[in-house]
């Protein structure tokens, strides 16, 4: 068992990391401290689709004239998946862009309401 939870410390540490990034999206009132859970959160995902593409003694998926010929099959096993990579590449983008949006909406909360504090928002408001 103790092999198990060593040997896959990886696992663990992204767990921490969304479990930190959920705790301050649901857990605190300001709206600030709400989108850093919200970045840790996608952080840890990104992080988590990145280790599950890697392979040990992997090469790249390029193949040359001198692997395989027209009849033979080639070993894929021996190979890196690049997709998560590549998927991954694309969260990233639509991390940052949701993370401006995200701070571009709270400056504007802060200006109408003069608090980034959802509890005073909300009373605000009503």
């Amino acid at each position: 068992m103790v092999d198990f939870i060593v040997g896959k410390y990886n696992y663990w540490i992204y767990i921490v990391l969304m479990m930190i990034g959920f705790y301050a999206m649901i857990g605190k009132k300001n709206l600030i401290k709400k989108i850093i859970g919200m970045n840790i959160f996608q952080t840890a995902i990104i992080l988590f689709y990145v280790s599950i593409g890697c392979k040990k003694g992997a090469t790249l998926p390029i193949l040359g004239h001198a692997h395989g010929h027209a009849g033979q099959a080639i070993q894929t096993s021996a190979y890196i998946n690049p997709l998560p990579h590549v998927l991954m590449l694309t969260a990233i983008v639509v991390m940052v862009a949701t993370l401006g949006v995200a701070l571009a909406i709270g400056i504007m909360i802060y200006l109408k309401y003069n608090t980034l504090e959802e509890d005073e928002i909300l009373k605000a408001v009503k």
